[in-house]
């Protein structure tokens, strides 16, 4: 749609093309948009776990879907991420990823309900996101983020009743090489592992959706899927790996997925039985509170003088309050107002920083994604005859960026993750801040809306919550 110039900005927000897909269904309740990368499959399975748990809901439908296009194509091929030849996942020969397209759609329900026969259904157990807080772009060499989020999944699980691990498997030399690590942190070494990116590529935003689908469907057929590609163990850490499948009598099993933002998810997943003790969800308090707009910045409801206006104003604000960190002038414009506002409340927080922390969650939302980076992308693409696919700017059009951003200013390991709504609705804003305290890990998040449309229309309002 971006490269139609006559389209209105409206009809290409994520926002938008899921409420369309809502109401086609008959739904009219307003649909969440996950947008964490490539772990967005696992994170939207993560989230209507927890608002069926908090019985917020009594059914979610998750939607991943995504196709292939000039836009994310020419992205990729930016990055030199491309195998010419199809992709071996974990083999000591692999050089890249292939893309593919797909969409896949799981419903749940919560459990409890009247009118539901739950017996032989499958269940998630558990699922945590977990952040590298290392790079936007490049897997955290000790996998922090994987190993954290596979550790908090496993809990006291005897992990000799997982049939398998499914794992993100990109055959990207440092994606595979982190996941090994990260699988043999958590004492998984003899539990078989696969990937299934040999058979259909790399379906982005919809892998950890069809993933998890073809894992629960293949271990209701006692089998365990080989990994199609693989010939030979090319990474350090000792993990299982098979190219042919194998039966099991086993069903429970693990999908790991991570992405761009320094991001990682791990989601439990078992038939017919429950393992855990049921969960409270998060009553929370605000501690400090920011706005910045084109005309005001409040903190604490104490409003600051700043001079200059657009993203003027935001270059001010930095010189003036940080002035550390030059990695500011490299980040978009989304980037550079949720890292400003998150600054100002961690100086009203005046506590330690830039010390590793596990238990703070960054979550955020926004109605126009990453859209100027979005835009200024398709401009680098648009002629033939100039064409410049820029791999740093094809990185901001992810808007979960400015969640990394953050954990990595300030060490945060915990949860990282970005929803998209068509609107700025505080109850629905409410409801997954609420369902994320389900993890009991996370005592503190910061969180709220951050949008920038142009440098005329931005805004961030952000705060410091606690758990009550």
């Amino acid at each position: 749609m971006l490269e139609d110039v006559t389209t209105p900005i409206e009809n290409v927000l994520p926002g938008t093309s899921a409420t369309k897909i809502a109401r086609k269904l008959g739904i009219s309740t307003t649909p969440f948009v996950v947008c964490n990368a490539c772990i967005s499959g696992v994170s939207a399975i993560i989230l209507a776990s927890r608002l069926l748990e908090c019985k917020l809901y009594d059914y979610a439908l998750v939607c991943g879907a995504d196709s292939l296009n000039r836009f994310v194509i020419s992205g990729f091929q930016s990055l030199k991420a491309f195998s010419p030849e199809p992709c071996k996942p974990f083999d000591m020969e692999r050089i890249g990823l292939n893309l593919g397209e797909a969409s896949a759609s799981i419903v749940f329900c919560r459990s409890g309900l009247d009118n539901i026969e739950t017996e032989g259904l499958w269940g998630v157990e558990c699922g945590f996101v977990r952040n590298d807080a290392y790079h936007i772009s490049t897997p955290s060499k000790n996998a922090e983020g994987a190993y954290l989020s596979l550790k908090d999944t496993l809990g006291d699980y005897d992990t000799t009743k997982l049939a398998f691990v499914n794992a993100h498997g990109t055959a990207t030399m440092f994606n595979d090489q982190m996941e090994s690590v990260a699988i043999e942190r958590a004492g998984l070494t003899n539990v078989p592992v696969n990937a299934y990116k040999g058979f259909y590529g790399h379906t982005l935003g919809a892998a950890g959706v069809l993933e998890t689908v073809l894992s629960m469907k293949a271990a209701d057929n006692h089998l365990i899927l080989g990994t199609k590609g693989f010939e030979e163990r090319g990474v350090s850490g000792k993990i299982s790996l098979s190219a042919n499948s194998l039966t099991t009598e086993k069903t429970d099993f693990i999908k790991m997925i991570s992405g761009f933002g320094g991001c990682n998810a791990s989601v439990l997943l078992t038939k017919g039985h429950s393992l855990s003790d049921e969960r409270v969800c998060g009553m929370y308090q605000t501690k400090h509170e920011v706005t910045i707009t084109n005309h005001v910045v409040m903190v604490d409801g104490q409003s600051l003088h700043v001079d200059g206006t657009g993203s003027q104003r935001l270059t001010e604000l930095y010189k003036r309050f940080v002035d550390d960190y030059p990695k500011f002038y490299k980040m978009d414009k989304l980037c550079r107002l949720g890292f400003i506002a998150s600054e100002l409340l961690l100086n009203a927080e005046a506590t330690d920083r830039f010390v590793e922390c596990d238990n703070r969650a960054v979550i955020l939302f926004n109605r126009s994604s990453s859209i100027l980076s979005d835009k200024k992308y398709q401009e680098s693409i648009s002629d033939e005859e100039n064409f410049y696919p820029s791999p740093s700017i094809f990185v901001y059009t992810l808007p979960n960026i400015v969640c990394g951003e953050i954990a990595m200013r300030n060490h945060y390991h915990g949860e990282t993750s970005f929803y998209i709504l068509p609107e700025m609705n505080v109850e629905q804003m409410h409801e997954i801040k609420f369902a994320s305290f389900l993890d009991k890990s996370i005592s503190s998040m910061i969180t709220g809306w951050v949008d920038y449309m142009d440098d005329d229309n931005y805004m961030a309002k952000l705060e410091i919550v606690e758990r009550k």
